[in-house]
């Protein structure tokens, strides 16, 4: 059976890390491996494949630093002339990303089946192009596999159950890999006090705004005068702060890490504050509080039991939530919202099943 991978971003090289480790014990299953290049720069890929130990792609596009339409346009040309020279039984893509899309769509095209990790994942705010991708490519999907009760509450919602697909609550595969990868956590070259803070800005809606990103700056640099805030910069702000001339007084600014480093920041921070969706559950792994500097998330879980809190991008609030901290995580997190760190195995049994 040839199942045909579409990675492009960080967070995707993750979750294959674990699943295509699994993958490996199966030889009924031949995985080959797409990497658009959605995510170009070094820190941000191959740093991952390197650490992670993901099988070297067969076929590497090298397709980034575009619109939208056009880069999802030439992923899709792309991964159709691949599909159609191997001809896989089926194509498997991760969250919620260009990549997935592009992959999704040109699959369905020539009809082979899809497998969508981490779906059913919903922010219900149609101004993200994540939003965007992973309504699309939940509704062509063939086998979707749910890291939440809530993600496969939305799809019943939808009438997921009206179409020609399986459905399964899997848990989350990034548990998968943070339970994996922990024990070899590496601390960063970087100065780093005891009580310090991680923090993570990369979404567009927050680094293309110059107000946003001001404010975001400046609240930050506020709370690192009393708190060390360790930001590692994403290419995309770091040219946007460029851009901008903003130079923080107090952030400790550092370069894109790789997940081991980031995976030893997490463990030994105080506090979170972030727009990623991925480090909002990683947050949740290790117990820690996490502030969400965005209006919504897609991890609606999280947000429901209080083990993140959404701050948006207003300076007050942030500053504010941060001090309030004890008072706003009193109580403790429940235990096992994505599961308990076997959704790989239970993936592949179940994409077996389709021999």
């Amino acid at each position: 059976m040839k199942i045909l991978t579409i990675l492009g971003a960080r967070p995707q090289f993750i979750k294959a890390a674990s699943l295509s480790r699994i993958l490996k014990n199966y030889p009924q299953i031949q995985e080959i491996i797409i990497h658009t290049g959605q995510h170009f720069d070094p820190q941000m890929s191959d740093i991952f494949f390197s650490q992670l130990h993901i099988p070297k792609p067969t076929y590497s596009l090298q397709i980034k630093n575009k619109s939208h339409a056009t880069m999802t346009g030439e992923m899709m040309e792309e991964i159709e002339k691949i599909s159609q020279d191997i001809k896989p039984d089926a194509t498997l893509v991760y969250g919620d990303t260009n990549s997935t899309l592009a992959g999704a769509l040109s699959s369905a095209k020539l009809h082979i089946p899809i497998i969508h990790i981490e779906a059913g994942l919903r922010s219900f705010n149609l101004k993200m192009p994540e939003e965007i991708n992973r309504i699309l490519t939940d509704r062509i999907s063939w086998l979707l596999f749910c890291p939440s009760q809530k993600a496969f509450d939305n799809l019943m919602d939808e009438g997921f159950s009206n179409f020609p697909c399986k459905i399964y609550k899997s848990g989350d595969i990034m548990l998968d890999s943070l339970l994996y990868y922990s024990p070899y956590a590496k601390k960063p070259p970087i100065p780093i006090q005891k009580d310090f803070a991680l923090a993570t800005i990369h979404r567009p809606c927050n680094t293309d705004d110059p107000q946003t990103i001001h404010t975001l700056i400046a609240a930050l640099d506020t709370l690192a005068s009393t708190t060390q805030i360790i930001l590692p910069l994403h290419p995309r702000t770091a040219k946007t702060l460029s851009n901008l001339h903003i130079v923080p007084k107090h952030i400790t600014l550092t370069n894109p890490l790789g997940y081991l480093e980031m995976i030893w920041l997490l463990k030994h921070s105080k506090a979170v504050l972030t727009d990623s969706g991925g480090l909002q559950k990683e947050a949740y792994f290790f117990g820690k509080p996490c502030l969400i500097l965005r209006e919504e998330s897609e991890w609606e879980e999280l947000v429901t039991h209080q083990c993140g809190i959404l701050v948006g991008t207003h300076k007050e609030k942030i500053i504010q939530s941060f001090g309030n901290i004890p008072y706003l995580f009193a109580k403790p997190f429940p235990k096992n919202l994505y599961g308990q760190g076997q959704s790989g195995e239970f993936i592949a049994k179940k994409i077996l099943e389709m021999i």
